[in-house]
């Protein structure tokens, strides 16, 4: 008779903009750090996202005949919005974020029908659209600021955005030009270009300035990129606060870092060239997509056993894409080849109703 599982259904009691304000209260000390790492562009790139994201809402709602205040406060494209900026680089022109919250918002979340009908995390469709259509800009990161003889200021922030110069005429790589030992902004475009050029051992990229040890043990295992631990750090307390406040479910991000820390740890012991699963944990988006990426609800498995496997998967993918794909991380790519293995997952992993065999 039943083909799904049946009742009881209780109301949680948790609205979505509740839930919504949460994720992004738990996001805060990392987007502060990323601004102390990074700049003023970071807060300029979100206050530009969410504008824009907030104006297309608005007209989809008009064009839907839908009720405005409802669908604009529930702060779901805010929140998509936030991660999209925070995802791209903080100095790239104002037309990437744009386009990118165009096909967030749009092709991605009302063309389906809006929150809850997407089959794909909206921020990830508009970030993969960028990344592939503009891959210069979209890999065009500074160092951290600290590492620069002038860090750009809020005014220099604002004109690198809208005009690719400072006021002091300066473009995003003279700015890097001072700074020896700089050939790719981040570690994962340091170790991805060092696989291309055959370096053989990790301790050739590490004498780059952008990379740290993490205790004052100078043990080149415990090298990981500057700026980019703390914010991964900060993630992962967000994430852990989240699901101390039953705002998102343990089973995806502790299938993510498992997969990630397993698969890292077997190619470390065999390889020279191969981080740490300390590095792989604190470097690009790892804890943001296990913690805030992958755990959307709308897109997620939501079976139990499911998460897990969803989760699971994802970080095999990243794995994959970090060590033998072209792109230098592979969070974006990850989440969204798994959206599309949701349906299959819960239907193998759905729990048995009760009275009914498998």
């Amino acid at each position: 008779m039943f083909k799904m599982i049946s009742s009881p259904h209780t109301h949680s009691g948790k609205l979505t903009a509740r839930i919504m304000l949460w994720v992004i209260l738990a996001m805060i000390p990392a987007i502060t750090a990323q601004v102390y790492y990074f700049g003023y562009g970071v807060l300029i790139q979100i206050g530009l996202a969410i504008s824009f994201a907030l104006f297309l809402e608005f007209i989809v709602t008009v064009l839907r005949k839908k009720p405005k205040l409802f669908y604009i406060g529930d702060f779901s494209v805010t929140l998509t919005a936030i991660i999209l900026a925070i995802a791209i680089p903080p100095y790239s022109p104002y037309w990437l974020v744009l386009i990118g919250i165009f096909c967030a918002v749009i092709l991605s979340k009302h063309i389906y029908g809006g929150l809850g009908q997407n089959l794909f995390n909206p921020a990830m469709v508009g970030y993969v659209i960028l990344l592939v259509s503009f891959p210069l800009q979209m890999t065009s990161w500074l160092p951290p600021i600290q590492l620069l003889n002038e860090p750009p200021s809020f005014t220099d922030a604002y004109l690198l955005i809208f005009s690719n110069i400072t006021s002091d005429g300066f473009n995003l790589s003279q700015l890097t030009l001072s700074i020896d030992g700089i050939t790719q902004a981040t570690p994962l475009d340091a170790v991805k270009t060092g696989l291309k050029n055959g370096v053989t051992s990790l301790s050739e990229i590490n004498h780059s300035p952008i990379f740290q040890s993490i205790l004052p043990l100078n043990k080149t295992y415990l090298f990981t990129g500057l700026g980019w631990t703390q914010i991964n750090l900060l993630f992962m307390l967000g994430g852990l606060f989240l699901i101390w406040k039953k705002i998102i479910h343990w089973q995806i991000p502790f299938a993510f870092l498992t997969a990630l820390f397993i698969l890292s740890m077997i190619n470390w012991l065999l390889s020279d060239i191969a981080p740490t699963p300390i590095w792989q944990f604190f470097t690009g988006a790892t804890m943001f997509g296990a913690f805030f990426i992958a755990t959307d609800p709308v897109t997620a498995s939501i079976t139990p056993k499911g998460k897990i496997v969803f989760g699971a998967l994802i970080g095999f993918l990243i794995y994959i894409i970090r060590y033998y794909g072209g792109y230098p991380d592979g969070v974006a790519f990850s989440v969204l080849l798994a959206n599309i293995c949701v349906p299959l997952i819960d239907h193998y992993t759905r729990p048995r109703v009760a009275g009914y065999n498998r």
